[in-house]
């Protein structure tokens, strides 16, 4: 395993029990009675927590629509690779050979769930103290997210709920056409986004991409809601 030593000074926190650490970056498909997982767990709510007090205080003025889309892409697996790839995860996670071969080290949904099996870590080896583990994230994310705008990171939200379904659900979203009224030259499309064959949202539009975005953008409010 490569000098965890600099993984703890990108982190900005050394470990007193440095197996959290250890048991964080431990991929189930290494041979060990212990992995990750169950860090993970722990760290999703902790993460999510982060990052809903780090956005209150940055963003005094946004409303809480706004706060709930832009946290969802925070914590989002696109966003929690990209501290993966801040933190050199790849070079320190624990994985079997038939892994390794299948390029494991460079997964975004392996690398983006052994972040928050880290924070997890972090949570614990310092005693369960939630202030220790927002400083360590606000850090992270402020490196690494440091021109954070409401007005620019949701230009895509068909992007984001993929970002969002593929690490909840392990599926991407269908948009389908409900319906359409209007002549040729002046159609309306009523777009339906379904995940799992179930609706989650529906919008109209003057064009397809734009009910569609529309849609993606409800349906994400509503997964962040049920989350």
């Amino acid at each position: 395993m490569e000098n965890l030593e600099l993984l703890e000074k990108r982190l900005g926190y050394k470990f007193k029990n440095r197996q959290y650490l250890i048991e964080a970056l431990t991929h189930k498909s290494y041979n060990k009675p212990y992995n990750n997982e169950r860090l993970e767990f722990i760290g999703d709510s902790i993460v999510n927590f982060a990052i809903t007090m780090y956005l209150y205080k940055y963003f005094p003025d946004s409303d809480e629509g706004s706060l709930s889309k832009l946290r969802s892409s925070l914590v989002s697996q696109a966003g929690l690779y990209k501290i993966a790839e801040y933190l050199s995860i790849g070079r320190y996670i624990l994985i079997s050979d038939a892994e390794d071969r299948n390029q494991g080290r460079y997964k975004k949904s392996l690398l983006a769930d052994s972040v928050e099996a880290i924070i997890a870590a972090i949570y614990l080896d310092s005693g369960e103290n939630i202030s220790i583990v927002q400083n360590v994230i606000t850090s992270i994310y402020n490196a690494v997210f440091p021109n954070i705008s409401l007005d620019t990171i949701f230009k895509d939200f068909k992007t984001t709920l993929q970002e969002i379904t593929q690490s909840r659900f392990g599926v991407i979203p269908e948009y389908r056409v409900l319906s359409t009224s209007g002549p040729d030259h002046n159609k309306t499309f009523e777009i339906g986004v379904y995940i799992e064959n179930r609706l989650y949202a529906v919008s109209t539009g003057k064009s397809k991409k734009n009910a569609e975005q529309q849609a993606a953008e409800i349906a994400i409010q509503k997964l962040d809601n049920e989350n």
